[in-house]
């Protein structure tokens, strides 16, 4: 199994654009993604809504399986588990770090660490995913 160069990685998806999640770094070994929190992201009590924070840790750890599988494959969240610590108020910016735990052939575990700006931990997401035959 090999790794992929981050020009072969293809273009967010929209949704992750709508978000306006920015990757700012990709490697096997780490992937950091930063989410500038909007009013449009808040939830009824007027913090983060956690499908927001999920988003954010599915797109580090997504990116993660895909600079670490082969040109041939693609991968697909089959398993996600998210523990909420800490809320998240707007105009706060959010940093994801995701580091493989286990980058196997046909399934990989990541895990995704999203802490405030202050640098306290606001959730910690755990993530398996499956690797697919993929011919683009």
């Amino acid at each position: 199994m090999g790794t992929r160069r981050l020009d072969q990685m293809p273009p967010q998806s929209n949704f992750a654009g709508l978000l306006g999640i920015e990757i700012v770094k990709v490697t096997p070994a780490e992937v950091i993604c930063r989410m500038r929190v909007t009013e449009a992201m808040a939830n009824r009590n007027g913090v983060l809504h956690g499908g927001a924070m999920m988003t954010l840790a599915d797109n580090a750890a997504g990116s993660a399986a895909f600079i670490n599988s082969d040109a041939d494959q693609t991968n697909t969240t089959v398993e996600a588990k998210t523990n909420f610590m800490r809320a998240v108020k707007v105009g706060d910016v959010l940093t994801a770090r995701c580091v493989p735990l286990q980058a196997g052939r046909r399934i990989q575990v990541l895990q995704v660490t999203v802490t405030r700006s202050d640098g306290k931990v606001a959730a910690v997401t755990t993530q398996t995913h499956l690797l697919l035959e993929w011919d683009g």
